[in-house]
């Protein structure tokens, strides 16, 4: 990382930025062309975990190249200066990883992934009935590398 004064190396802040975000952008490609898309997501201290219809461009790019980045933000504020333009920055946390995605096809995993994802949000346990589950796509991500970047103002979440 360039800016090591903004690096964040504590793994336990890491995990708290994954945990309190609300949006996952998934960075994809596919021959050569990119495609980034925002989704909901659980993680569970090791993937990360979100759903997709049953076709999609998400889809057509995940199959054709499971490498996959993402990126994660929390607490993002715009800081201004009346006086002077390029004063105006963000305070932040974010998180950015790299990983391989893979479709989860197990009903008892598909069901764990899908509460996980409930959970990020709700803060509590579902059940799913057929219906759902076989018009959903679920998917994890296994975590390769991931580092972790805060504004300067920022000490701890």
């Amino acid at each position: 990382m360039r800016r090591k004064d903004k690096e964040i190396e504590n793994r336990d802040l890491i995990e708290q930025i994954i945990a309190k975000a609300q949006v996952c952008r998934l960075g994809l490609s596919n021959n050569n062309k990119p495609y980034i898309v925002p989704v909901s997501y659980g993680y569970d201290g090791t993937f990360i975990y979100f759903h997709t219809a049953i076709e999609g461009t998400k889809i057509d790019y995940m199959s054709t190249n499971p490498q996959i980045c993402f990126e994660l933000e929390h607490d993002v504020k715009i800081i201004t200066n009346d006086s002077l333009a390029c004063k105006w920055t963000h305070s932040f946390y974010s998180v950015i990883g790299f990983g391989t995605v893979q479709e989860i096809t197990d009903h008892r995993h598909k069901v764990k992934a899908f509460d996980q994802i409930m959970r990020h949000y709700s803060g509590k346990e579902w059940d799913f009935d057929e219906e759902t589950l076989n018009k959903t796509r679920l998917w994890q991500i296994t975590i390769e590398q991931v580092t972790g970047k805060k504004s300067k103002d920022k000490i701890t979440i």
